[in-house]
């Protein structure tokens, strides 16, 4: 409706007279989209306590508050979910703390007393060697007790193994794969209940053994390393 020459607009907010369905919607606010992205991130952040690479989920999810929270302060008139940022932040954030301590605390108790962490690629031919041959880091831990994480090469047995092939990842022990040489360690455990198998990563403590063998019942190719009076952690 047309408004006279003394009539004075209608204040922000407010609508005028008949106004139409299609101003309803004026005062309407948006939750912000970087609020609820870090809302769910902050639900699936106690992920964080399974393994250092989910440390991200509640990262990516403080990173994400903080941005929704720079969106809605700089244009409160259009963006709502403060609350909800708050809330976000700080779950992301207890996570993220909490799962690096209990982590470190998991990777300091793993290790055995008078044990040494050692990985495959210690056990690798030096560039240019043979692809069977043995470098001397593998030949330096020779009869030390050590700790080693990889994955058990699946065979016929699936409860009570006392012997195994610890493998370097699940493509070569989960896909019919024939883990090269250097990528096997021979696991003898000490206890005569032995394990079942499992897809997930294991991680042995046992004296470190270079002895080259020939000839295993089901293991083609043989073996260079072995883990003696192993025991997992």
């Amino acid at each position: 409706m047309a408004t006279g020459l003394f009539d004075s607009p209608p204040p922000p907010g407010r609508q005028p007279a008949g106004a139409g369905p299609d101003t309803d919607d004026i005062d309407y606010r948006a939750l912000s989209g970087s609020a609820i992205a870090a809302g769910v991130l902050a639900l699936l952040s106690p992920l964080a306590f399974v393994d250092w690479w989910l440390l991200a989920v509640p990262a990516v999810g403080v990173a994400l508050g903080l941005v929704a929270w720079r969106d809605i302060v700089r244009r409160p008139d259009v963006l709502t979910g403060l609350l909800l940022t708050r809330l976000a932040i700080v779950g992301s954030s207890v996570c993220l703390v909490s799962g690096f301590a209990y982590l470190s605390w998991v990777y300091a108790a793993e290790l055995p007393e008078g044990f040494e962490r050692i990985h495959y690629g210690l056990l690798q031919p030096a560039e240019g060697a043979p692809a069977g041959s043995v470098p001397d880091s593998a030949r330096a831990i020779d009869g030390h007790f050590v700790l080693l994480k990889g994955y058990m090469y699946p065979g016929k047995q699936q409860h009570g193994i006392r012997q195994f092939l610890l493998v370097r990842d699940q493509g070569d022990c989960c896909f019919g794969g024939n883990p090269k040489i250097t990528d096997r360690v021979l696991v003898h455990l000490s206890d005569e209940t032995g394990l079942a198998y499992t897809s997930r990563q294991k991680k042995i403590a046992g004296r470190f053994v270079l002895r080259p063998t020939a000839g295993l019942d089901g293991i083609e190719g043989g073996v260079l390393y072995h883990l003696e009076e192993a025991f997992p952690r």
